[in-house]
């Protein structure tokens, strides 16, 4: 079923009836919802935003460690839990927060019209726990805001063509949150969150590191798949697809946060942008396969059947002369539970020599701009670690990034390393000055 999320023109006001007031979609994390205060504070929000002549549309993630919790449960009662009735159950958090919410806007004075996934409907394909989405219904939230509503949508969750129960993955709220702007050709799509923007490396972890006033999506999507978890990656994609303005602010502050946009849109876009960093790696390697055109094929094949994004996959043969050759990837510890046995078969069925899985590895990753037209900056990336004592078992290069394979517990220093050896934290590296991004 091809994808049809949104079908209307990347620019231009929201038209509904001749309806042409501002529309903005708010979208608020666990942390902006995890106490009924928090969640008072979000209706004010709201509020104020619909009073300044903005029609608002809301949309929640479950409070703070709850999915967590509920998928703990589900654990206690199989290793291995049925992934359509783990969805049954994940989506339960965002029902109770998108509820409290419009109670909470109406105890301020407002009126409020909750949407689960399958009112709406956000239509999405039938791959549980990690769904697509197909299709977002306008009807019922131009019908709300023709009546002088706030729209309040329960994120991450939505249906599939059975009308089974699905969710989108981890931060799939921000996914919702970014197609239902499409959708309805919002002005702005707003990511609350506990931080103030994208900064060019976690500053829990790298003190230095500098919030970013705008970046193009490009190098977003690049940050946000390879660890960066201010947004998850699937939101900037269709951001960047239907030229969604995002705004990254925080809940707690009216402060000014980072602009994500086009290309064009940023003045003067520096080659450096960031670091991101993907802990919870496994590396997998099929040692002494035979060499064979189809190999590799039948390897991704797999993957793609098990629902399995890989990264750094590379395959070489064992000498000069061989006619075997090795294969490598690497792929999220969480998924390597469910795949180990069908790799094991994989690997009887190509000949190979060995399987090996080494786990606990973490891919740090410089963001940019034509990164492979320069080598210089991956031997002096490499140049840095190494003189730290810091070994990297695998690199990869490409025009928006240089990642590297290291052990986890190397991680924080590495990008702690890099931030300074590349200077992010300087005026020129890290300041993005933006000529037009919407207000």
């Amino acid at each position: 079923m091809k994808p049809t999320v949104m079908s209307h023109p990347p620019t231009g006001g929201c038209v509904f009836q001749n309806h042409r007031r501002p529309l903005l979609v708010k979208k608020f994390g666990g942390t902006s919802v995890a106490s009924v205060e928090r969640i008072r504070n979000i209706a004010r929000i709201a509020l104020a935003s619909q009073r300044a002549g903005n029609d608002v549309v809301v949309v929640v993630s479950a409070m703070a460690g709850e999915t967590d919790r509920l998928l703990k449960l589900a654990h206690q009662m199989l290793p291995l839990p049925d992934s359509r009735e783990m969805d049954v159950l994940a989506s339960t958090g965002e029902q109770v927060s998108v509820a409290l919410t419009a109670l909470a806007i109406q105890a301020e004075g407002g009126q409020a019209f909750s949407l689960l996934g399958h009112q709406l409907p956000v239509l999405t394909d039938s791959a549980f726990s990690r769904a697509r989405i197909l299709r977002v219904e306008q009807g019922p939230i131009r019908r709300a805001l023709a009546q002088g509503r706030i729209v309040v949508i329960a994120g991450f969750q939505g249906v599939d063509p059975d009308n089974n129960i699905t969710t989108l993955g981890r931060g799939g709220s921000d996914t919702t949150a970014v197609a239902v702007a499409a959708a309805l050709n919002a002005d702005v799509c707003e990511i609350y969150t506990d931080v103030d923007g994208v900064y060019t490396a976690d500053p829990r972890v790298c003190p230095s590191g500098r919030k970013l006033n705008s970046i193009p999506y490009e190098e977003m999507l690049e940050l946000a798949s390879l660890g960066a978890k201010v947004l998850q990656v699937r939101s900037v994609e269709i951001a960047m697809k239907y030229e969604v303005p995002v705004h990254v602010r925080s809940t707690f502050s009216e402060e000014e946060g980072t602009r994500i946009v086009a290309r064009e849109q940023v003045l003067e876009a520096r080659k450096l942008m960031g670091l991101a960093c993907e802990r919870g790696q496994a590396r997998v390697e099929l040692l002494g396969v035979q060499c064979s055109p189809e190999q590799v094929a039948e390897v991704t094949d797999l993957l793609a059947e098990l629902n399995v994004s890989v990264d750094m996959l590379c395959h070489a043969r064992c000498g000069q002369e061989s006619t075997r050759t090795d294969i490598s990837f690497t792929l999220p510890e969480g998924d390597l539970l469910r795949v180990r046995p069908h790799l094991g078969q994989l690997s009887k069925r190509l000949g190979a020599r060995e399987l090996r899985v080494s786990s606990n590895l973490a891919k740090v990753s410089l963001v940019g701009i034509g990164l492979r037209s320069d080598p210089g900056i991956a031997a002096r990336l490499c140049r840095s670690l190494n003189r730290q004592g810091i070994a990297v078992s695998g690199l990869v290069v490409n025009e928006l990034r240089v990642s590297c394979l290291l052990e986890s517990g190397q991680a924080d220093d590495a990008i702690r390393l890099l931030h300074d050896t590349f200077e992010l934290a300087g005026e020129t590296s890290a300041e993005a000055l933006t000529a037009s991004a919407p207000a």
